[in-house]
């Protein structure tokens, strides 16, 4: 969730006049509206396209391998275009793969949906500006179909309190959303045809909340089932989810821990997750054989940078039941994160 921060005049302050949030207008709705249906879009693609390439499902493309270093600059892109077109083709053949999409697609976004929403109304709540959710769409060959939502804050933040709960009630709100669609997942999962052994294979690492699940479920191999629209969906909320609560800069855990200890923390905490992150990422290279680690060291360098803004009274305390919810917050934490999320084999 990004934000900006604007003045509050003076008079309004000193006169203890809360106002009221600004209302969204028929164009931003539209607008809003028109980026969620282009990224239902992208994300059912995505979704179909997962399902077709699922092992057994579609044969690929046949190329002869290149010859020379330089032939493989010509010959990668046109391969990953093939292969894009032919899975595409196959996917949008076939209703079960397209059906597989949509369940996908409606899945993730009423996770995201779940998750922004939870910041918006927080905001409504304590009458700070804020756009309706961004969309962002991003066709195959991403894998989910999209980069996520995020909310713009437009006006200044009240107090420490305002700043705690409209940063923790995204996620929170988001994983309350995950918890039945990654139940979902397991009660519909079916044994993989492929063993997680094999050559050739990218193996998702599940998160602790799956795996805190899968027993209490009935699921006893939790590495040996076939990820479905469901699974799919919840994995790549719980990765969104631990993401989003680092303690580094305008993210949702930024926000938290900002509010919580303050500018210093705040800063060395940031510090911290990043150079973690980044260690991590050199290990999952090394040992996993995925880049993915990478992306997260990445976006939390550029998080770093960006200026945490301060509320406008710093002053007033937490009190107890924001410390509880900040314990639930980092529950919700060690539940999302994988430290190595996948295995390219």
């Amino acid at each position: 969730m990004s934000q900006s921060v604007q003045g509050v005049p003076t008079f309004l302050r000193a006169a203890g006049v809360r106002r009221r949030a600004a209302r969204p207008t028929a164009r931003e709705w539209a607008r809003h509206g028109a980026l969620f249906l282009l990224t239902a879009l992208t994300s059912t693609w995505a979704g179909a396209m997962t399902s077709a390439a699922a092992p057994g499902a579609y044969a690929g493309v046949e190329m002869p391998p290149p010859a020379s270093a330089f032939e493989f600059v010509a010959y990668a892109p046109r391969y990953v275009l093939l292969e894009l077109l032919g899975v595409t083709s196959y996917a949008f053949s076939n209703p079960q793969h397209l059906a597989e999409g949509a369940l996908f697609s409606a899945s993730l976004l009423f996770i995201l949906l779940a998750h922004e929403s939870g910041h918006y109304v927080a905001c409504r709540l304590y009458g700070v500006d804020a756009t309706l959710p961004f969309f962002i769409p991003m066709p195959p060959p991403f894998l989910a179909g999209t980069l996520g939502a995020f909310i713009k804050i437009k006006s200044s933040i009240p107090s420490r309190r305002a700043l705690f709960d409209i940063g923790v009630a995204g996620p929170l709100a988001g994983f309350a959303a995950l918890v039945p669609v990654a139940a979902a997942g397991l009660l519909t999962a079916q044994p993989s045809p492929v063993a997680p052994s094999a050559e050739g294979v990218v193996v998702f690492h599940d998160p602790p909340l799956l795996r805190l699940l899968a027993p209490l479920l009935g699921v006893e191999d939790l590495a040996g089932i076939a990820p479905n629209p469901f699974y799919f969906a919840s994995w790549i909320g719980l990765l969104v989810t631990s993401l989003n609560l680092m303690p580094v800069g305008q993210l949702d855990g930024g926000h938290a821990t900002y509010a919580l200890f303050g500018r210093r923390v705040h800063a060395a905490a940031g510090r911290a997750a990043f150079l973690s992150m980044a260690a991590l990422a050199a290990l999952g290279w090394l040992w996993h054989g995925s880049p993915s680690g990478f992306l997260y060291a990445v976006l939390l360098f550029v998080m770093l940078r960006v200026r945490h803004p301060q509320a406008e009274d710093e002053r007033d305390p937490l009190g107890r039941r924001r410390a509880l919810v900040a314990l639930l917050t980092l529950v919700v934490f060690a539940l999302s994160f994988t430290p190595f999320p996948l295995t390219i084999k």
